[in-house]
């Protein structure tokens, strides 16, 4: 069942509120990390709302992403809630000292020349790993893209693990979960995700003009 809790009294420094993780969902227990992430939020004009549902598989779809200010939102987010995730990054990005940091984070490097198998590898990763939540950027890069990649689509469609919208609001300065959805096997890939896709129609990502 999904619930809300609340934050502490208002005050300068207090928490912002977070969606509830239920029990099936993979989780960090820092404490520190959770207070940290919460007052990031707050402090930087954030609100997260909506719902995660509470089981242990799914893939979150990002969007827009169209600023590297979007992977601190992220990270704070992930923070906030408590999320243990994996995302995947560009390869370079995983050089130390940084690449410390990003598997830390949950960052997997994939090397784009060679992503062919990334679908099957991914499906891998699900079926070896009873909780897993897979986070991905649709659109792929920050910079202007005709449309969205379909890598996730096929993921969540071999592994069988439906797919939870985030989407990140600079106009609203939200970040919100949800709906949940199942992607359709039964029609062509870019027909459903213009199904998906239409859930973030009214999100205005930092700079619009570089939305998918």
């Amino acid at each position: 069942m999904n619930r809300m809790i609340t934050s502490p009294a208002s005050g300068a420094l207090s928490p912002a509120p977070t969606p509830f993780l239920g029990p099936a969902v993979p989780q960090n227990r820092g404490a520190p990390f959770r207070f940290l992430g919460r007052l990031m939020l707050r402090l930087t004009g954030w609100e997260l709302t909506g719902s995660v549902p509470d089981i242990p598989q799914f893939v979150i779809i990002v969007a827009p992403h169209t600023s590297n200010w979007d992977f601190f939102v992220g990270v704070a987010t992930k923070w906030a809630m408590g999320f243990r995730v994996i995302f995947l990054g560009k390869h370079t990005l995983f050089r130390p000292p940084l690449g410390w940091f990003m598997r830390a984070l949950g960052g997997v490097p994939v090397n784009r020349a060679t992503s062919n198998a990334l679908v099957d590898q991914t499906t891998l990763q699900f079926s070896r790993n009873p909780q897993l939540v897979l986070v991905l950027a649709p659109e792929g890069t920050r910079k202007h893209v005709a449309g969205w990649r379909r890598g996730f689509w096929h993921i969540a469609r071999a592994a069988n693990v439906p797919v939870v919208c985030a989407a990140f609001d600079y106009r609203l300065k939200q970040i919100r979960f949800g709906p949940t959805l199942h992607v359709n096997p039964n029609v062509d890939a870019a027909v459903d995700i213009a199904r998906i896709k239409a859930h973030y129609d009214n999100v205005q990502g930092r700079h619009p003009a570089l939305q998918a």
